[in-house]
């Protein structure tokens, strides 16, 4: 059955897709991001009538708080909040001589900006008959046989992967599902043209986790719809 969902960073990319399979399964659709512009052409782009655009940047609170606001005048639930908007501008860095600022950067808008989010939309959230939330996350996040590439992206997701489980574990007991996903190496602006997987593969755990998954699957890193290690 359609449901209701939000995507933060939504104008493009994995975002993008997302909030375009979502609606080609008749889901209402929030495609939030900072620029009305932006996300109004995206919108224009999908010609869904189910698809809202609603600027929300997620570094800002008065700016979430706004959007709060928007769509609970708009509907009286939401079934899925998709936490997508993420920065990576840490290419050539090395962990030995980190700019602090940047790892600062990456965390308000990685790790602070869903953790915020998600708090402002829980009450939307918990009137849901199934809720879930789905963090992007990324491999360079992971513990397990972490490299050196991308310290201050890798740092904040391995913290996104933090506030995945304790989300998942404050919200046990209320039904709602709260997982991370690795949505591989994308071909998208932040993946580049050398990225092997497309958006449409980039999405699809995303999308599935949002409307087929077990609602019991809770507190995990998923990778092409199956758990991998933290």
């Amino acid at each position: 059955m359609p449901g209701i969902a939000l995507v933060t960073g939504a104008n493009r990319g994995i975002g993008l897709e997302v909030v375009r399979q979502l609606a080609a399964k008749q889901w209402r659709v929030f495609l939030t991001g900072r620029c009305l512009d932006s996300i109004e052409r995206a919108a224009v782009s999908l010609s869904a009538p189910s698809v809202i655009p609603v600027v929300l940047d997620v570094t800002d609170q008065e700016s979430i708080d706004r959007a709060v606001k928007t769509i609970a005048q708009t509907v009286d639930h939401l079934d899925v909040l998709v936490n997508n908007a993420g920065i990576l501008n840490d290419h050539d860095d090395s962990v030995l001589n980190l700019p602090p600022d940047r790892l600062r950067q990456m965390f308000e808008t990685n790790t602070i900006g869903p953790l915020l989010v998600t708090q402002a939309f829980l009450p939307l959230l918990r009137k849901s008959a199934a809720a879930r939330i789905i963090n992007v996350s990324s491999a360079v996040g992971r513990l397990t046989g972490m490299g050196p590439a991308v310290p201050a992206y890798g740092i904040s997701k391995t913290a996104l992967n933090g506030v995945t489980g304790k989300f998942a574990a404050a919200l046990k007991n209320s039904g709602i599902a709260v997982n991370s996903v690795d949505p591989g190496w994308v071909r998208t602006e932040m993946g580049g043209s050398e990225a092997p997987r497309s958006v449409e593969q980039g999405a699809d755990t995303i999308v599935w986790l949002a409307t087929e998954a077990p609602q019991s699957m809770t507190g995990l890193f998923i990778r092409d719809r199956k758990p991998i290690p933290w």
